[in-house]
C-alpha cells in the first residue's frame, strides 16, 4: 500500500477512535447538523426525487453522515471507506438509530473498487475527493456507474484565500494530512472530469457564510448564520466571485464508457 493511503488512513482512524469513545450524535463534525447549510439543503432537494429504489455507492462514507439520509429517500446504499474505525462509527450509528435503512458499510479502496461494471445508479462523493489520487480513481467510478447514472459530490473548493490558510494551520495541527491539504479540489479537477464524463454542471456555496459555521452549534445564533447566506445568495450572483466559494457540488452525468 502507497505511504500516502496509509497516512490517511491512520489519520481517519485516529477519528473514528474519538467518535467511537464519544456520545456525540453523528450528525456531522462535532455534533454539527449540516443540514443547517444551504450546500447540503440543496444536495437533499436535489436528490429527493431521484433516489427511491436506486443504488447509490456512498464513496468514502467515513462515519456514514450520509448514507442514512440517503437511504431514508429510498436509495440502498452501499458505503465504502479504507478506515475501519470510522467504519465501526457507522455501524454502531445504524444499530443505535437506523436499523430498517437499507445501508451496507464496506471496507474498500475508492481507487480499486471491487464491484462489478455498471452496479450503480448514483455516486455520492461527500468530499473524498481530496484524500484521493482522482487519476486513479475516477475510471473505476466511471466503470461501476450504469450509463443513465451520476456522479454526484459535495466538495470543499481550493480558491478562498482564508479557507486555505486555515486548512494550511489544520496541517499544522493535524486535523488535516498534508496529502489532503494540497489535493482540495479545484478547477483542475473539473477538467480531469470532463475527461470521463460528458455533461458537468457545478454549485456554488459559502463565500463568507463558512466562517460562521460554529454558531449553528447555538440555536440562539441561526439567525445569524442565515443572514450571512441571503448575503452569500447575492455575492454568488457575481461570475468572478464564485471561485472563491467554500462549498461546490459538482454533478457529472453521462459517464463516457
Amino acid at each position: 500500500m502507497e505511504e500516502r493511503k496509509k497516512i490517511e488512513i491512520d489519520h481517519y482512524n485516529k477519528k473514528g477512535g474519538e467518535l467511537l469513545n464519544s456520545k456525540d450524535k453523528n450528525v456531522g463534525p462535532k455534533g454539527l447538523d449540516l443540514f443547517e447549510m444551504s450546500s447540503y439543503k440543496f444536495l437533499v432537494k436535489y436528490l429527493k426525487d431521484k433516489c427511491k429504489n436506486r443504488d447509490i455507492l456512498d464513496y468514502g462514507c467515513g462515519s456514514g453522515v450520509h448514507s442514512f439520509w440517503l437511504a431514508e429517500l429510498g436509495a440502498r446504499v452501499t458505503a465504502i471507506d479504507l478506515s475501519d474505525k470510522l467504519l465501526e462509527v457507522a455501524k454502531r450509528e445504524k444499530e443505535e438509530a437506523h436499523k430498517d435503512c437499507s445501508t451496507q458499510f464496506l471496507l474498500m479502496d475508492c481507487e480499486k473498487l471491487e464491484f462489478k461494471d455498471n452496479s450503480f445508479d448514483i455516486i455520492f462523493d461527500g468530499g473524498s475527493f481530496s484524500s484521493l489520487d482522482l487519476n486513479k480513481a475516477l475510471p473505476g467510478v466511471v466503470r461501476v456507474l450504469r450509463p443513465n447514472g451520476f456522479l454526484i459530490g459535495i466538495e470543499t473548493f481550493g480558491y478562498n484565500p482564508v479557507a486555505n490558510l486555515k486548512r494550511r494551520l489544520n496541517k499544522l495541527s493535524g486535523k488535516r494530512t498534508g496529502w489532503a491539504v494540497s489535493h482540495i479540489f479545484s478547477l483542475k479537477d473539473v477538467k480531469l472530469l470532463e475527461n470521463y464524463f460528458k455533461n458537468i454542471q457545478i454549485y456554488y456555496f459559502h463565500v463568507i457564510a463558512w466562517i460562521a459555521v460554529p454558531i449553528l452549534k447555538v440555536r440562539l445564533l441561526k439567525g445569524l448564520f442565515r443572514f450571512l447566506e441571503l448575503i452569500d445568495r447575492v455575492l454568488l450572483r457575481i461570475s468572478v466571485i464564485k471561485k472563491y466559494s467554500f462549498k461546490v457540488v459538482v454533478v457529472c452525468s453521462d459517464p463516457i464508457k
